[in-house]
């Protein structure tokens, strides 16, 4: 996680899913569902990328600023990101970094440092994060840390470009054995939802889920023009909707 390793060209051998709805570009042969043990690969090409993450449905702009926050069997929890202005160079494509700072009860509990790219098609790829993790105000572990192209680890696809092309199929959004194994699947691309900072149409609804923990199962909600709205626990039902935003100047 602490090694930085600059890949011009990656390319990792075996079975790799294509879409009938994507074009040729080389990193939009978009991941489908597989278990732990099934073989995942992908091919990169940091000339097929763009250096502004813009899609509808998560875009990731810097200066862009988000605030959720819901109830959980241990309290309030708070959910603090902005879309930093600096990036980062991983297997040779400029990543945007965004900063996510998670409290409980107003004490921090998680910090992290995630990094995103889009393709020329307008996919968006999941790189990596770096992660601390804390308990009574100390640094506890880096559990969950992983980036794309460092032992083994590979990028996944976060949002397509057209998710409403994409209804029944699966994400991989990354792909780190044992670490991070976290999936999507597209349910709808017509949901009507509220939040408080708005109502919105033709929001896009996700079952996210990991071979991990079978118990960590949500349902995503994305509004074209800001990114994700509202997430609810499907075991728990806690749900943490967005309450600011404030989009980049």
């Amino acid at each position: 996680m602490k090694h930085f390793y600059l890949l011009f060209v990656v390319l990792v051998t075996a079975v790799a899913c294509t879409n009938s709805n994507q074009s040729a570009v080389a990193p939009t042969n978009a991941p489908q569902t597989v278990s732990s043990e099934d073989a995942y690969t992908v091919e990169m090409n940091p000339e097929d990328f763009v250096a502004t993450v813009d899609n509808p449905y998560f875009p990731r702009i810097p200066g862009t600023r988000y605030v959720y926050e819901g109830m959980t069997i241990d309290g309030l929890e708070r959910v603090e990101i902005e879309i930093l202005h600096e990036t980062r160079t991983v297997m040779g494509i400029q990543a945007t970094i965004m900063h996510d700072v998670v409290y409980l009860n107003g004490e921090l509990i998680e910090e992290t440092y995630d990094w995103f790219a889009q393709d020329k098609t307008g996919n968006v790829w999941y790189l990596g994060e770096a992660v601390d993790n804390y308990e009574d105000g100390v640094l506890t572990d880096h559990h969950g840390a992983w980036e794309a192209g460092v032992d083994g680890a590979l990028p996944g696809i976060v949002m397509f470009a057209n998710p409403a092309n994409h209804v029944g199929e699966t994400m991989r959004q990354e792909y780190y054995v044992g670490q991070a194994e976290d999936q999507a699947d597209i349910l709808s691309a017509t949901e009507q939802i509220t939040v408080p900072i708005g109502s919105f149409d033709n929001v896009v609804q996700t079952y996210d889920y990991t071979p991990l923990d079978p118990e960590a199962q949500e349902h995503k909600f994305y509004a074209a023009g800001i990114g994700e709205i509202r997430t609810v626990d499907l075991r728990t039902n806690e749900e943490f909707v967005l309450i600011e935003y404030t989009p980049a100047n």
